[in-house]
């Protein structure tokens, strides 16, 4: 059984954006879509350690701020011609509150 923690209202994030969670072991990236559908991702781009969280979020995509490095929020595979790929959490909304899965954030690598 999933250990879900809470973080916040689903009207915390806007439409289209992100906010950023800290963890003990390193940034978390939540972002909403035009849908209001939650993910989260590594806050951190594999190429330069560009802020995910600070972003452009499209369709089900988020375009790293430094160097225009496309993700899909679903998978975390970068898109395109790049090559690299950022850590998925679990995420969902229920009752207008955004879960993550606890042991998935405790369980993850310092990078």
């Amino acid at each position: 059984m999933t250990n879900w923690i809470d973080i916040g209202s689903l009207d915390d994030i806007p439409r289209r954006g992100a906010r950023k969670v800290k963890t003990v072991m390193g940034c978390v990236a939540v972002f909403r879509t035009g849908d209001d559908r939650v993910f989260a991702l590594d806050n951190a781009c594999p190429h330069k350690g560009g802020p995910l969280a600070e972003g452009i979020v499209h369709g089900h995509s988020v375009t790293c701020p430094l160097h225009n490095w496309v993700f899909s929020l679903e998978t975390g595979m970068a898109q395109g011609a790049d090559e690299g790929s950022v850590a998925t959490f679990p995420a969902r909304v229920e009752a207008g509150r955004v879960l993550l899965d606890a042991e998935r954030l405790a369980a993850r690598s310092a990078a």
